[in-house]
């Protein structure tokens, strides 16, 4: 089980063009916006997951491709319409990974995609769906780096 698949490259290509989509679009709202939550917070954690799958590139010696999405996602004329399409983005990413998933038998490349599928479910998705409810700890300017308690 040296070299990957053709099936298991595209796995990673595609793993890796959404994770960089997701960051370009929550920088992008930053942007717009400022430093709000959860787009501050999903953002950090979307360069997590990507240098998780840079670490299988690596491993397998692929070529990493640059990150197409900067300045090319959409814009949203308000905090809740960003909030509403994250909730859409994290429900078809977890769509996404179920596809990719069967995709290849590889140990390790399973657990990166499992934790980066349960990252969007447990984590991205709850968070979106309380700003784009109003809810409290949803949105808004924070300066915490969303590692500590959430106060309401």
């Amino acid at each position: 089980m040296d070299g990957l698949s053709e099936a298991e490259i595209r796995v990673l290509h595609e793993a890796l063009d959404d994770e960089y989509k997701a960051w370009a679009i929550y920088d992008q709202v930053i942007a717009d916006f400022g430093e709000v939550r959860p787009f501050s917070n999903i953002r950090e954690a979307e360069a997590r997951h990507i240098q998780a799958l840079l670490g299988l590139f690596a491993r397998y010696g692929l070529a990493v491709p640059d990150n197409p999405w900067p300045g090319k996602v959409e814009r949203y004329a308000s905090l809740q319409a960003a909030c509403e399409a994250g909730v859409a983005a994290e429900v078809a990413n977890a769509e996404l990974y179920d596809r990719l998933l069967g995709a290849t038998r590889r140990p390790d490349i399973l657990v990166v995609l499992r934790n980066l599928q349960a990252a969007s479910q447990q984590r991205h998705l709850p968070a979106f769906q309380r700003c784009a409810n109003g809810g409290a700890g949803g949105c808004g300017r924070g300066g915490g780096r969303g590692r500590g308690r959430q106060h309401s």
